[in-house]
């Protein structure tokens, strides 16, 4: 059972506890990406190889939320400063390339019927990061709602499409394993890229709209 963090109440606390969640997202994402993308390169595995280089951009994504952070702590849910929209920015267009590299090599993939050498390793990876953002959701949302966040709760559901993207790589990864058939990994990198393609929007409205909502959020829009 994942414990509740939010037992004390202190708000001091619970930013110290939102930063150290932003601090696990950051380093994990960057451990992920390193594993995925060198496993990705040495099976010919293009959905691990893509989820890989998400990983990489979430990084980005990340520091950006860790900058949110020490901002609403100082000045409260103002709108974000340059440092968060320019971040935004720069996030929204690598997913933007990430998407277009993706959806061009499926593409040359399926027509040449290109196949991994082996997909053991997305699900290995896959499995281990469904795990860990369903936590870092949890948690995220505990503290989100102890502290009357709308900000930090759109945070804990932007990391939900990072379960959704690790949920598409079991199925791609498990697929091929399954049948053999190349095709399955291409069409995961294709579900990669089209979440990787909202996230990217996403990134971009909250850049533009300059709120710290967004991530289909309801919350975030009353």
């Amino acid at each position: 059972m994942i414990a509740d963090i939010t037992l004390d109440k202190s708000k001091t606390t619970l930013f110290k506890w939102a930063l150290i969640l932003a601090y696990v997202t950051i380093f994990y994402n960057l451990l992920e990406g390193v594993v995925s993308v060198f496993f990705g390169l040495e099976d010919e595995t293009l959905s691990l190889f893509g989820f890989g280089v998400d990983s990489f951009v979430e990084v980005i994504s990340g520091i950006g939320i860790w900058h949110m952070l020490k901002t609403i702590n100082e000045k409260g849910e103002d709108d974000r400063d340059q440092f968060e929209k320019t971040a935004l920015k720069i996030t929204g267009s690598a997913f933007y390339f990430l998407v277009a590299g993706l959806a061009a090599t499926s593409v040359y993939n399926i027509a040449t019927g290109h196949k991994p050498e082996t997909t053991f390793w997305g699900v290995v990876i896959s499995l281990i990061s469904i795990i860990t953002m369903s936590v870092l959701i949890n948690y995220k949302l505990q503290v989100g709602r102890a502290l009357n966040s709308k900000a930090l709760i759109a945070d804990a559901n932007c990391t939900k499409t990072c379960l959704y993207l690790s949920i598409a790589l079991l199925a791609a990864s498990i697929g091929y394993e399954i049948t053999g058939i190349g095709g399955i990994d291409s069409a995961g990198a294709l579900a990669i890229a089209w979440f990787s393609f909202k996230e990217g929007k996403e990134a971009f409205e909250k850049a533009k709209s300059g709120k710290h909502c967004g991530c289909e959020d309801d919350d975030c829009h009353s």
